[in-house]
């Protein structure tokens, strides 16, 4: 399956083609926090280019959108990532399980409940 999807960075010294939005979405969040720059620029595929002589040229692409990783930005891309891979629902909370109300789970200080024997 041909890419379908540029991202420029490092002030367009770095490119990568992606498959689809949620990967560009993805390798922006990934490689945000390590590039020399926060801005990136985001294409999608257009239609092919044609040379003057008619015959068929190679793939174009025309910029979608440009991001700067900022914080809030970083929000932002976050929640459209979730939207993306769960179908456009809005909120994380409605997924989640309740809390365990067993006398067999403690806190113990980390992120996850802990199981006691």
């Amino acid at each position: 399956m041909p890419a379908t999807w540029q991202l420029c960075f490092d002030d367009g010294y770095q490119q990568r083609y992606l498959a689809d939005r949620q990967a560009v979405l993805r390798r922006m969040l990934a490689i945000g926090p390590k590039a020399a720059s926060k801005r990136f620029g985001v294409c999608a595929e257009s239609g092919p280019a044609t040379p003057a002589e008619g015959q068929p040229g190679g793939r174009t692409f025309a910029q979608a959108e440009v991001v700067h990783l900022s914080r809030r930005e970083t929000e932002r891309l976050l929640a459209g990532l979730f939207r993306l891979a769960n179908g456009g629902k809005e909120s994380v909370r409605n997924g989640l399980p309740s809390r365990p109300e067993s006398h067999t789970f403690e806190t113990g200080g980390g992120h996850l409940p802990r199981r006691t024997p």
